[in-house]
């Protein structure tokens, strides 16, 4: 269940309690008269069902209620109420299916926003890499990847191309492009701060690696991989099962890619950084292809089954009301 909060004019009181009335999958009801003081008006608590909130939320935003007041939204963890077992059953489909869209568009655009720690986790990440692909170690590759924050963006860049929200696209490619040139230029300094201590050579990017040779040689399963993670990290995004991103993050070869690219750019290994930057790209594309169709699938299929449900609910409620009224 999520827990709404509506913040309203007195006067679109009524309009808003009606609305609720009406929306299967709601249940626990209140209001606190006179309660809220900025903006001034009436406070409307309501319990719904994740599966009904998505379009309670857009019809809310259609009315304008985002504009004359506010709409709170928090996740109930437990809630004890036959009242809201009712309204779960009654509600379309199941909530571990359900996308709440507005949700989904504020969690990627607050992860897409080029910010200070934004930068310093991608960097980070990258310079981890960067020891990691001079000694050949796969635990450091694998530690990199888990660090890297760079799926936020290319999340945010999915629902962007879905929902047709071009701001949120600017924000998403801008973050994305950004933070890997940033993270790059300082692992071109870091390599050579490096070399300079002895630390790195040229002969270790050269040498045979077992562990990280694959980071600058792309081939069909960098993209196959790529689409499998894009995936299954959309997927672990829409219904919060935020332990899968973990599994997707150290999947995907981006920021190592990144970081193999940049060492091999301060030796001046053109071989090498035209394969990372390769590697980069197809990993990037493949999980925005896989992203994006994974959502547009889920709405068109959410869509369709929600009508079903509700067309046989309004079945249900009219040959209940005949039978009523031939008794």
């Amino acid at each position: 269940m999520l827990h709404l909060r509506i913040q309203c004019p007195a006067a679109r009181t009524e309009e808003v309690v009606g609305l609720l009335h009406k929306t299967v999958g709601t249940a626990h009801l209140a209001v606190l008269r006179g309660a809220s003081l900025d903006p001034e008006g009436d406070v409307v608590l309501c319990d719904v069902a994740r599966e009904a909130a998505d379009k309670l939320l857009q019809e809310l935003r259609r009315r304008g209620l985002y504009d004359d007041g506010a709409v709170c939204v928090d996740q109930v963890d437990l809630t004890l109420s036959r009242r809201a077992d009712v309204a779960e059953e009654a509600a379309p489909g199941e909530a571990a299916d359900a996308v709440v869209w507005e949700s989904l568009v504020e969690e990627t655009q607050e992860e897409s926003t080029l910010s200070i720690t934004y930068l310093a986790m991608l960097g980070v990440a990258t310079l981890l890499a960067a020891c990691g692909v001079m000694i050949d170690s796969a635990i450091l590759i694998v530690g990199a990847m888990a660090v890297g924050p760079e799926f936020g963006p290319v999340a945010g860049l999915c629902v962007a191309l879905v929902q047709w929200r071009s701001r949120l696209a600017v924000r998403s490619l801008g973050a994305l492009l950004a933070g890997f040139a940033v993270a790059m230029a300082l692992t071109v300094g870091f390599s050579l701060v490096m070399d300079a201590f002895g630390l790195f050579a040229e002969t270790d990017l050269d040498a045979d690696r077992p562990q990280t040779g694959f980071i600058f040689a792309p081939d069909a399963y960098s993209f196959i991989v790529a689409v499998l993670a894009g995936t299954a990290g959309t997927l672990s995004l829409t219904s919060s099962k935020s332990g899968a991103l973990v599994g997707v993050a150290i999947s995907v070869t981006t920021v190592p890619a990144a970081a193999n690219a940049a060492i091999a750019l301060s030796y001046g290994e053109w071989d090498q950084a035209r394969g990372s930057s390769e590697q980069l790209l197809l990993n990037l594309l493949g999980i925005v292809v896989a992203g994006t169709l994974t959502l547009l699938v889920q709405k068109a299929y959410w869509a369709r089954h929600t009508q079903q449900t509700l067309g046989q609910h309004l079945q249900q409620t009219r040959a209940a009301h005949h039978t009523h009224r031939r008794f």
